[in-house]
């Protein structure tokens, strides 16, 4: 039998209405039309307005004094929270989805519906339905996560993290937030930390978002103000004696081709120096220059993005994209690696002559290393923001990856 959408739409209607009222018959028939093979792809049938606040995404920048007044409202209102009791724990006791009956998804309504994410005209039931699944996308988009509505791990850590450390997080972050609330300039590039994300802002709007990479644990990004003065097409790439020290020298004990396959060169005072030369079980090496010709295996792929800062970092292409896909993207020495690069060197060289999307594109074909000075510099800001709200109930936060918020509680990839 085909139910037309108009037809389903009502009967779902009736359905949550006597849900609502507490009957058990209800979650009998939700719970079968939310399993029944025939009802095909549940968004399309179904209209899921599930949140009480604004939409997620937004072209508001993270550094902005609407941001700041949006983190002193939602300071109010995570103040309330707490005053209340906060919210419940959700328990991890499997992988929540669409479609799900289970006693678990009652107490999960009841969070969402706390933080907004869900309309508490939506009910409370067991039944893991429509409204359930667009509640957790938006909770996960809030928190930095793949937005699949799938209840995991790290769905269920950032859910459970208390409402007074989020209160206190949000705190903490908007002393960051209105330090950065002035003119930052027409144009500027804002590196967030913790998100792993870029900003390209222009007239107070984000023009582009890029997913970044940045330093691991013990190799920390560091906070910083610059200028972003050249581009360097098809990179030489100059190890850092940091990296040839924990890095290259252990790599190249236990393989003695890792230099060569990697197109990595030694160069000395009086040139070119053959590895085989060097005694690879000290610490000799580390005082030498490693460059890695440029290439599509070089650790900065097409373009190298360079400003200048005491701490030798710069913001780069990757040849290894699978990393922008993971969760926790804190990969890196200390430098910026930048998903879809080529989409923000163009931005950044618009109004430098003669380097169009077209000539930037045939530079990198050419294979050959090609440093262009931007006409005009632009500001570029690394800063730590681990939570910020851009709307009405639309509060972000992220893992506080560096521990710099000062809360065990919030460093939630170490507890996974």
């Amino acid at each position: 039998m085909k139910i037309d959408r108009r037809s389903f739409l009502t009967g779902a209607g009736a359905v949550a209405a006597t849900l609502a009222s507490g009957s058990a018959h209800a979650q009998d028939v939700i719970r079968d039309l939310i399993l029944s093979p025939r009802r095909g792809n549940w968004d399309e049938q179904f209209d899921a307005r599930a949140y009480e606040g604004g939409r997620v995404a937004t072209s508001l920048p993270i550094f902005s004094p609407d941001t700041v007044s949006h983190v002193e409202m939602a300071i109010g209102q995570y103040h309330n929270i707490v005053a209340q009791g906060g919210w419940p724990m959700v328990q991890a006791s499997q992988k929540l989805r669409l479609g799900v009956v289970d006693p678990a998804v009652e107490t999960l309504r009841r969070r969402l519906m706390i933080s907004g994410d869900l309309a508490t005209s939506a009910g409370i039931s067991p039944a893991f339905d429509s409204y359930v699944d667009a509640a957790v996308k938006r909770f996960q988009l809030r928190h930095g996560l793949p937005s699949d509505g799938v209840m995991g791990d790290y769905s269920y850590a950032a859910m459970n993290v208390s409402a007074p450390v989020r209160l206190g997080q949000l705190e903490t972050n908007l002393v960051r937030l209105r330090a950065m609330s002035g003119f930052l300039g027409d144009r500027y590039v804002m590196v967030n930390i913790p998100a792993a994300q870029i900003e390209a802002v222009e007239n107070g709007r984000v023009v582009l978002r890029h997913t970044a990479v940045v330093g691991k644990i013990d190799r920390q990004t560091p906070i910083l103000n610059s200028k972003i003065n050249e581009i360097i097409v098809n990179p030489f790439w100059n190890a850092p004696e940091s990296i040839v020290r924990r890095d290259i020298i252990p790599l190249m004990r236990k393989n003695p081709n890792y230099l060569a396959e990697n197109n990595i060169r030694i160069l000395g005072p009086k040139g070119e120096v053959d590895p085989l030369s060097i005694d690879w079980n000290t610490e000799e090496a580390a005082k030498l220059h490693f460059r890695q010709d440029p290439g599509k295996i070089n650790a900065m792929a097409s373009v190298k993005i360079n400003f200048p800062n005491p701490h030798a970092v710069y913001m780069h292409d990757t040849p290894q994209q699978s990393l922008f896909n993971q969760i926790e993207r804190f990969h890196s020495s200390g430098c910026v690696r930048v998903q879809n690069v080529r989409d923000l060197v163009t931005w950044l060289l618009r109004d430098t002559a003669g380097w169009d999307r077209q000539r930037f594109e045939q530079s990198i074909k050419s294979g050959e290393s090609t440093p262009v000075a931007l006409a005009a510099a632009v500001p570029v800001y690394f800063t730590y923001v681990s939570a910020w709200s851009t709307g009405d109930r639309v509060v972000h936060f992220r893992n506080d990856i560096y521990g710099r918020d000062g809360v065990d509680e919030l460093m939630i990839s170490a507890a996974l």
